[in-house]
């Protein structure tokens, strides 16, 4: 009764696994079509003609799937006084700098009126005070790609307005903490393209992520073949105790 009972244990607690291991696998693949969407998406959209930045009344500004990585061209003024910093991490980077630093990002009043905060490129912690300043006095064309405004993760940290240091590109955040009208903020960012880096290499521009880890195929066999893994070896236990079961029946 003990050898069944023990069975049994071992049947209930394989089924388990191979189910938690099974539902694993297939979430890698249902990740890993995500992301192939994804790159698919990336690419078409960043090699793609630049379009007009859309205004507030455009109904692509306030869809964040839609505008997302799209390459836009937008006219305006830098707004002085009002540059925020925030936190990066640039592990492939195009240019000269990487590592861990600062988006420096600068609010841009279109002649409408309309405002947009450009990501204008990545300064690393050792440069952060040498990127070259904006001039609010100039009218520039900035190209680059359009980014819907960044989700707090749960395990974000929180802003920090009096270091004015944030952790997340949110233009409505950005334009309370500097005293501009969220009804003129565009709900998007844009990341200035490589053309936008000034003589000094700072803010280096272009720096968005443009590649992204396909992994998810490897991660779905390996849960898979852990799955099959631990039925065969329940299969095995399973032989192995019939074997010693009828050898002890057939014992005078």
């Amino acid at each position: 009764m003990s050898e069944r009972r023990g069975l049994f244990l071992a049947g209930a607690a394989t089924t388990l696994a191979v189910a938690l291991f099974a539902t694993l696998g297939t979430w890698q693949v249902r990740r890993m079509h995500w992301k192939h969407r994804l790159i698919a998406t990336v690419t078409e959209r960043a090699s793609g003609t630049a379009m007009d930045a859309p205004g507030r009344a455009d109904p692509l500004a306030s869809d964040g799937e839609a505008i997302d990585w799209r390459k836009v061209r937008i006219e305006g003024r830098f707004l002085a006084g009002r540059e925020a910093r925030v936190q990066a991490l640039v592990g492939e980077p195009r240019g000269r700098y990487g590592g861990p630093g600062i988006w420096a990002m600068s609010p841009l009043e279109r002649p409408d009126g309309e405002i947009v905060w450009i990501n204008r490129g990545f300064v690393p912690i050792e440069k952060i005070g040498a990127e070259s300043p904006i001039d609010p006095a100039s009218t520039v064309w900035i190209e680059g790609l359009a980014r819907r405004a960044e989700p707090r993760g749960v395990f974000t940290p929180a802003d920090e307005p009096a270091k004015n240091l944030w952790f997340v590109r949110d233009p409505a955040r950005l334009s309370a903490a500097f005293g501009l009208a969220a009804e003129r903020t565009l709900p998007y960012t844009i990341d200035a393209g490589v053309g936008a880096t000034p003589a000094s290499g700072l803010p280096q521009a272009g720096e968005t992520r443009l590649t992204f880890t396909d992994n998810h195929l490897g991660y779905a066999l390996t849960w898979y073949g852990l799955a099959l893994a631990a039925a065969g070896v329940f299969v095995v236990r399973a032989r192995a105790e019939r074997r010693r079961g009828a050898a002890g029946s057939a014992a005078p």
